[in-house]
């Protein structure tokens, strides 16, 4: 009995820790660029973001890379904290699609938002670097 369970317990464990070293890497990258975009590092989010980005707000509001960019380190868009609660990564060759739920507070316009969101983005891997192509998100009822 005790070597049955013990198996058991092994092996759920294990599931657990089946991620891919890129799937790792991917979650960290996400969870660097939810830091930049709170921290308004626009230097760091020029690196992070893919030329040909698309950003597609909860709101409806659609922005590129300048765009995004732009707003962040305006002040027009800010973030003050950006917390994941969940993140599910699948790779697929030199693509990545990520889906998640983020906790989300800042300012738009000066007018203070809190937000629980639900996301999709695509990153693409090239020249051995991972950049955010798209993100599209959904308002969640809290």
């Amino acid at each position: 009995m005790r070597f049955t369970l013990l198996t058991c317990l092994l092996l759920f464990s294990s599931l657990g820790f089946s991620q891919s070293k890129a799937q790792r890497k991917l979650e960290d990258i996400e969870r660097q660029r939810f830091a930049a975009m709170v921290a308004k590092d626009t230097a760091a989010l020029q690196t992070m973001l893919a030329d040909d980005l698309t950003y597609l707000h909860s709101n409806g509001l659609l922005e590129d890379k300048a765009q995004h960019i732009s707003n962040i380190g305006t002040g027009k868009l800010v973030y003050s904290s950006m917390e994941p609660t969940e993140m599910k990564v699948r790779v697929r060759g030199r693509a990545a699609i990520i889906n998640g739920i983020v906790q989300v507070a800042g300012t738009l316009n000066g007018k203070p938002y809190s937000v629980r969101l639900r996301y999709t983005n695509v990153y693409t891997k090239a020249k051995g670097k991972w950049r955010l192509a798209a993100w599209q998100s959904l308002r969640m009822d809290s």
